[in-house]
């Protein structure tokens, strides 16, 4: 009899942990981090390459280096289409209306390509474990629908896990939040992720966890914010240089790069540097990238996508039936 393991399958990382001696474990992959990039990549000799070293590279492979997969997964191709325009790969048409993408000439399923990073996380748990990993629970945002529900369970199917359940992240947040409480509390689950966005009011306590109401965007989370600099960046450099970055694959690569670099380093600080030098050339020679960006403005560019953040928070208090003043406690999950 295998092991079962818990899974985070995120938009930009996901986790895996294991429960030992009744408490959870998070456990360390194979470079010793406790996320693990959700990120594939094909190099130019065929490697396969998933997690950290997928994104290592992504900067001279961005054709062949699969991100935010979670974006497409389980949506019909016509529902994706500004998705498409934020990535450095090509995603086309799947034989049954869905997405596919193209690495090396060859074409994989969103499915495909989750059940890689889901492969990586059952690796390194039972390489932790010194014993196999046979099932697991694994996490989706609230919003989600049976189509994106049921291509994650085939994504770990695909991966030889015997997926044992499928639930919200909120929810298991919960979970972890009311583990402890000895009393009754409602509280409020804000989860804003790389590519989702979650809301969802719970009654925890006693080990009983009640669901009042959830609500979400799922075309709302980090990569929005990091989409908003790249924007930025991009049209700032056409009009000093003449140049539209996002034309070159491999110097769009390096601007989101630079662009989340950016949006991590506003937390901390009130204004950032943007550098990318050698970031492209034309007949006058080699062109380099550096401009300061401050939180001002990053809150500027991005207010439109905190307001985004409003209307699911007010429909979930709305949905409970519960004032305002009735919910107790905030829990913030996401790497957002």
């Amino acid at each position: 009899m295998g092991k079962s393991v818990g899974i985070d399958l995120g938009t930009t990382n996901s986790v895996v942990a294991v429960m030992e001696g009744g408490q959870p474990t998070v456990i360390a992959n194979a470079e010793g981090a406790r996320t693990t990039p959700s990120v594939v990549a094909f190099s130019k000799s065929g490697e396969r390459l998933v997690g950290q070293l997928a994104r290592r590279q992504a900067v001279v492979n961005p054709q062949n280096t699969i991100y935010s997969i979670k974006r497409f997964i389980g949506r019909r191709f016509e529902e994706v289409e500004s998705e498409m325009k934020k990535t450095s790969y090509r995603v086309t048409k799947g034989p049954d209306g869905g997405c596919k993408v193209t690495m090396q000439g060859k074409d994989y399923s969103p499915e495909e390509i989750s059940a890689m990073v889901l492969r990586k996380l059952k690796q390194d748990a039972e390489t932790y474990l010194g014993e196999t990993v046979t099932g697991a629970v694994i996490t989706v945002p609230a919003y989600f629908n049976d189509s994106q529900r049921q291509s994650t369970k085939n994504a770990g199917v695909i991966a030889g896990l015997d997926v044992l359940r499928i639930i919200n992240e909120p929810t298991a947040a919960a979970l972890a939040y009311g583990l402890e409480k000895k009393t009754d509390e409602t509280i409020l689950v804000f989860d804003l992720g790389g590519g989702t966005f979650d809301v969802s009011i719970l009654e925890v306590g006693e080990g009983v966890f009640e669901v009042k109401s959830t609500s979400g965007d799922t075309h709302l989370g980090g990569d929005d914010f990091d989409h908003c600099l790249v924007e930025w960046i991009a049209d700032e450099f056409l009009k000093s240089e003449g140049i539209d970055l996002r034309k070159d694959p491999q110097a769009l690569q390096r601007l989101t790069e630079a662009a989340e670099k950016a949006k991590i380093e506003l937390s901390s600080v009130t204004e950032t540097t943007i550098s990318l030098p050698f970031v492209t050339a034309n007949e006058t020679g080699p062109k380099h990238l550096d401009m300061k960006l401050s939180r001002a403005k990053f809150d500027d560019l991005t207010r439109e996508l905190v307001e985004r953040c409003r209307g699911p928070v007010e429909q979930a208090i709305k949905d409970s039936g519960l004032d305002l003043s009735e919910i107790n406690d905030v829990v913030l999950v996401g790497g957002s």
